[in-house]
């Protein structure tokens, strides 16, 4: 604990600035696999029995099947049902406003994804700057030593200036790799909605019109 305190202190403002960054990227996590988990985006154990039901006729069946679930694939799976049973609608009008559904429901769970790639292009730049600046403060103490230059003031400004690019990439690789885990479960849930989409688009009653 007393080494890191000292690092954030040889790092400098640009350290405290990284500090700041990395608490922000482990509450996105946090945050965001709590939402995950919260809304059951990885349960698909619904899905046969609701398509079955509706490929058989009975839609009444089918949404009772997921009327609780919180799945954001539940939830595309009932605005589909829904939309595909009014009479007021035909297909091409249905299928406008249930990709729309998905679209949003998809939007939403890529919340706070946005600022995770942000911070994993931001963060090296960010430690860049401080060693940069670091460096600089390091010649001028050896212009200020004069005569009295020693190896050490240097080898010392560059180790402590080189801190903020460590902490840095350490700082961009986990936003990075927690932004494309996270992107990726919404993409497979993509997938899975696309797949049953097709299924409730494609079999079950039948709309009027066209």
């Amino acid at each position: 604990m007393s080494q890191a305190l000292e690092w954030l202190r040889l790092g400098g403002p640009t350290m405290a600035v990284l500090l700041l960054l990395s608490v922000a990227t482990v509450t996105i996590v946090l945050v965001k696999l709590w939402e995950f988990w919260d809304q059951r985006i990885w349960d698909t154990r619904f899905v046969p029995r609701v398509i079955e039901s509706w490929q058989r006729g009975f839609a009444d069946q089918a949404l009772s099947a997921i009327a609780a679930s919180p799945s954001p694939l539940a939830e595309v799976m009932r605005e589909a049902i829904t939309l595909r049973v009014d009479d007021t609608l035909n297909d091409a009008q249905a299928r406008e406003r249930i990709e729309s559904f998905a679209a949003q429901r998809l939007d939403a769970l890529r919340g706070l994804l946005r600022p995770l790639e942000v911070i994993s292009q931001m963060a090296p730049l960010l430690g860049l700057l401080g060693t940069v600046a670091g460096m600089i403060q390091a010649f001028q103490q050896l212009q200020a030593a004069g005569d009295r230059v020693s190896p050490a003031i240097l080898s010392g400004g560059l180790w402590e200036a080189l801190l903020t690019t460590a902490g840095g990439l350490a700082i961009a690789i986990l936003a990075l790799a927690a932004f494309n885990f996270l992107e990726r479960q919404v993409e497979r849930l993509q997938l899975r909605m696309e797949a049953v989409l097709t299924q409730l688009l494609t079999s079950g009653p039948a709309l009027r019109g066209s």
